[in-house]
């Protein structure tokens, strides 16, 4: 019972609802507001029998507003019938109204036709103004980026890159985007990358063709910056030496003024034409035209691509550097060669220095010194090796002034240079060898043209002659009448002037090396004693060994070599001259020459005994003795007739010599003459002697004998030089007088007469003799009462020998 209550509850809850639906739907309706169909949707719901129970409700709601209307039509009726009644007073006018409005608007229509055609036109021209304005307004705002466009074109064809990149940055950031909305802009916008990149390689075409310009052109360049910083040093040094002429000359005023001397105005004048033509030539920088690095650099950096240029340049450089520094095989066969390899490595870093302070990063001083420093080991190798080619010394002292020239410029533009002026005295040497090996053929050319002969002078001026080349003094000489004979030979003062020559040349090197008077004066008497201690001495010794000098030859050289030894001193005060370093300074050099002289004059004494010695064996080899004659010739032998004769000229030459140098000769040869014939006597192929022959050899001895006591050379004391005989002499007495037993019982003693005589030689020849006897007494066999005599000489022979070898076995076992 509850549940259906409670349904019925619901029911009638339902239906007063949906009545209130109803109720607003036809609200809706009447009030005309759209859309309605949410409304009715409302309305057709899921109750049953929803469509009839509105239309039954729509049916009484319009029977209502019927029901109203009615009741306002009655209460208006008689207003309503009042109104019509109006409106049929009205219509005839109303009628006659429309004629006359339907007239006037014909007449009106008619009348607004032209106005209607001008006003189409007036609305036409304002629309075509408008469209013009704003057509105008766009073509202003397009024609600065068309302008931009056509300048940047312009700026590409005259090849203004880098303005051309500052035009298309203002394009971008400024103008294009104004008008990005037109295609011809996107065209514009994809072609500035495009014309970027041709810019990028048009400039690095040119920089190319600009780095292979200055690889090609180097050498003028480095030429020219040579050219006037050598222009430089030299007015420079010229300016110096005036200012110190101005400075320490006697200043002498003339009416309140100074005058100006005749030097001071010409070198005032030559300075100012040198500053004209200085004006007039173009520096090495002017040879250069370095816009295209400039504009490249710009370029790159302007396009965010500066490091890889400096990169590219430097990387580029690099290899130009390798290949200027690498020389040409042939460099060191003129200087043309030397002086192309240097200009091209100077072009190079003058235009490395300009690049470095025009432009910023672009190389940095870091980068400069590498290169240099790379560069100068290289060059100093190259130098090294080529210059070791070189043996002309001319080619050299030009190669050591290209070298200072070169130092000069480089140094000018801020590169050390110290290892160059540091290898220059490695080349001094070797300059210095070059004139040693040149001076050495000079001197052999000397020594061959000379006639070793003293100089003749015919009158004094021929005698002014050789003594303004070589100072001789002699004062017994100069009291002598003309004609008359220098002591010396040609090549004397000849030697003296090539020396004298070699000075210069050596102080030729150390000009402008920046080094003091007391370096290059220590210099030049090194270099000095070199060529008097090696090279000329060389040369006397190979000339006094050659095989065509003679003894008269030696005579002369030792004669040279003394005046020589005498010229020193001058050649010192030659070098003192020429540098204002006193020889009384601490580490002042001293000249060898008197060394060298000495040594040269006793390899001369020396040769003189060879030579003496040789021509004595010449002779000895002519000897022809017969060993087993009887009797002797009652006469010296010829050959040694001879020998005597060639020494007694040959000792008269020797006049000139000092007298010790004569003595000792003449000692020689005699001597050598002793043993000489001593060593014929005991010579082993000799097996045995006659007592003629023994008696012959005895009458030689004594013609050698004679000639030393003849004094072929003064200056002997007493028997001196007999002395040269003495073993010979006591030898052949013992056998002359056959005084054996004297001989036997003084021997060891002091006051022996035959002292000189050594056991040995005596059992030799006494061997020899005995056989010669034997031989003898068989051919003479016939002579019967000669034979007890010889039986018993040979018995005492044969006593005498077994004590002389009873002696020598004694010697031999004491030794």
């Amino acid at each position: 019972m509850a549940r259906k209550s409670k349904l019925n509850l619901l029911e009638l809850y339902s239906e007063e609802n949906k009545d209130q639906i109803y109720e607003n739907v036809f609200a809706e309706i009447e009030s005309f507001e759209l859309p309605l169909g949410t409304s009715l949707r409302s309305v057709y719901d899921d109750q049953p029998n929803a469509h009839q129970r509105f239309m039954e409700k729509l049916d009484a709601c319009i029977r209502n507003h019927d029901r109203e209307i009615e009741k306002m039509c009655n209460f208006h009726h008689q207003g309503f019938v009042d109104a019509i009644t109006e409106l049929l007073k009205v219509r005839a006018d109303a009628g006659k109204l429309k004629v006359q409005v339907t007239d006037t608007n014909r007449r009106l229509q008619d009348a607004g036709k032209e106005v209607i055609a001008q006003t189409e036109e007036i609305i036409r021209c304002r629309i075509q103004q408008r469209n013009i304005t704003t057509v105008v307004e766009k073509l202003q705002l397009c024609l600065p980026v068309l302008e931009m466009y056509s300048k940047l074109k312009e700026q590409m064809n005259v090849k203004r890159y880098y303005s051309a990149l500052k035009t298309m940055e203002q394009l971008e950031n400024m103008y294009l985007p104004r008008v990005s909305q037109y295609r011809f802009c996107q065209i514009m916008i994809e072609n500035l990358p495009k014309l970027r990149e041709e810019i990028k390689e048009i400039s690095m075409s040119d920089l190319k063709d600009f780095l292979e310009s200055i690889r090609k052109h180097s050498d003028k360049i480095g030429e020219t910056a040579m050219k006037q910083a050598q222009q430089q040093k030299t007015f420079n040094t010229a300016l110096q030496k005036q200012n110190n002429v101005n400075y320490g000359r006697n200043m002498h005023v003339i009416n309140g003024k100074v005058p100006e001397p005749k030097y001071e105005i010409t070198s005032k004048r030559t300075l100012e034409e040198e500053d004209e033509h200085e004006e007039e030539v173009l520096t090495a920088h002017d040879l250069v035209d370095f816009s295209p690095v400039y504009r490249c650099l710009h370029i790159y950096s302007v396009l965010g691509d500066g490091e890889t240029f400096e990169n590219y340049y430097r990387k580029q450089r690099r290899k130009q550097a390798r290949l200027v520094l690498q020389p040409q095989s042939s460099m060191h066969e003129t200087v043309e060669g030397y002086r192309r390899y240097f200009s091209q490595i100077v072009g190079f870093f003058v235009v490395e220095d300009h690049i470095l302070h025009v432009t910023q990063g672009l190389v940095t001083r870091a980068y400069t010194d590498e290169l240099w420093n790379m560069a100068l080991s290289k060059i100093i190798a190259v130098l090294r090796t080529h210059s070791s080619y070189c043996t002309d010394p001319d080619l050299v002292l030009e190669l050591k002034n290209l070298i200072v020239v070169f130092a000069d410029t480089l140094q000018g533009y801020g590169f050390p240079v110290n290892r160059l002026f540091d290898l220059l005295f490695e080349i001094r040497d070797q300059y210095n060898e070059t004139l040693l090996k040149k001076w050495a053929g000079l001197f052999r050319d000397i020594f061959e043209a000379d006639n070793y002969s003293p100089i003749p002078v015919a009158n004094e001026e021929e005698y002014k002659i050789v003594i303004s080349k070589f100072p001789f003094q002699d004062p017994e000489l100069d009291k002598q009448s003309f004609p008359k004979k220098l002591p010396m030979s040609q090549s004397v003062p000849q030697i003296y002037i090539q020396v004298k020559e070699f000075i210069y040349a050596s102080l030729k090197f150390s000009e402008s090396l920046h080094r003091s008077s007391t370096e290059i004066d220590d210099m030049l008497r090194k270099s000095t004693n070199l060529l008097l201690t090696r090279t000329l001495s060389s040369c006397l010794q190979n000339l006094i060994k050659k095989p065509h000098i003679g003894l008269t030859e030696l005579v002369q050289i030792i004669i040279n070599t003394t005046h020589l030894e005498q010229a020193c001193k001058y050649l010192e005060d030659f070098i003192t001259n020429i540098t204002n370093i006193s020889q009384e300074t601490v580490h002042t050099a001293r000249l060898y020459g008197l060394s060298t002289f000495k040594d040269a004059r006793h390899a001369a004494e020396g040769e003189i005994y060879t030579k003496l010695n040789q021509k004595i064996d010449e002779f000895i080899q002519l000897a022809d003795y017969d060993w087993t004659m009887s009797e002797p010739a009652g006469r010296a032998s010829g050959y040694l007739m001879d020998l005597i004769n060639f020494l007694r000229s040959t000792f008269q030459v020797f006049t000139h010599l000092p007298g010790k140098v004569a003595q000792t000769a003449c000692m020689s040869a005699c001597q050598h003459l002793s043993t000489s014939l001593m060593q014929m006597l005991l010579d082993s192929e000799l097996k045995q002697i006659s007592m003629g022959a023994v008696q012959q050899f005895n009458l030689d001895v004594i013609q050698c004998e004679l000639f030393a006591s003849s004094e072929p050379v003064p200056g002997f004391h007493g028997d001196t030089l007999q002395l040269a005989f003495i073993d010979l002499r006591q030898l052949l007495d013992l056998f002359m007088v056959w005084d054996w037993s004297t001989y036997l019982a003084d021997y060891g003693q002091s006051t022996s007469k035959y002292l000189r005589v050594n056991p040995s030689t005596a059992l030799t020849l006494l061997e020899k003799v005995h056989r010669g006897m034997k031989d003898t007494s068989k051919k003479n066999n016939i002579f019967a009462q000669f034979r007890k005599n010889d039986r018993d000489k040979q018995k005492l022979i044969e006593t005498v020998v077994k004590q002389l070898r009873s002696l020598v076995n004694g010697m031999s076992q004491h030794t």
